[in-house]
């Protein structure tokens, strides 16, 4: 009994290692560009925050929104050409996975990852060109119900399912199209 509960306390150590390590690193990339708004929904309205009332799990909505807000806008700006500019609103999500608190207390923190619970998000973007005029808006709803049954290149980022759905987005949805 103690030896499982010091695993499960190592377990804990080494992930808030890794999840400081990881925002650290971000902060000394340098801030995200201006040109890029990501915006959330109220945070009481969203389904992660919704479905998970007792707030499981390592990451706060705070971490999440910051972690995921800044990838999008690092990942925009290296697919949008100069000048242009892009406003994003996410007005709900749903990470990938989710939590069976009916495992017993031993499993109340830890997320289960099944084809079950897909990541998704629902968003509305605009994009604008230096001008400030409209080049294209509208509404997605991203959803990766395949996302175990693909490889993952970061395997330690809690995030990565939810980053690689977005990154697909930004390049399917902004790429220039070949001529």
């Amino acid at each position: 009994m103690i030896a499982h509960l010091l695993h499960r306390l190592s377990l804990r150590l080494a992930f808030a290692v890794l999840v400081t390590a990881s925002l650290i690193a971000s902060a000394q990339e340098g801030k995200p560009p201006d040109r890029i708004q990501v915006a959330w929904g109220p945070t009481d309205k969203l389904s992660e925050v919704k479905d998970n009332p007792m707030q499981r799990g390592w990451l706060r909505p705070a971490d999440w929104q910051k972690d995921l807000g800044d990838f999008l806008r690092a990942r925009a700006d290296l697919i949008l050409p100069p000048g242009q500019h892009l406003d994003v609103m996410i007005d709900d999500i749903k990470l990938a996975g989710d939590f069976e608190p009916w495992h017993g207390s031993n499993a109340w923190d830890i997320r289960i990852l099944k084809d079950t619970y897909p990541p998704r998000i629902d968003l509305h973007y605009r994009l604008t060109d230096a001008s400030g005029s409209t080049l294209r808006e509208g509404s997605d709803k991203l959803r990766d119900m395949a996302y175990l049954q693909r490889t993952v290149t970061t395997s330690t980022d809690p995030l990565r399912y939810d980053k690689r759905m977005i990154e697909e987005w930004l390049r399917t949805e902004f790429r220039a199209p070949k001529v």
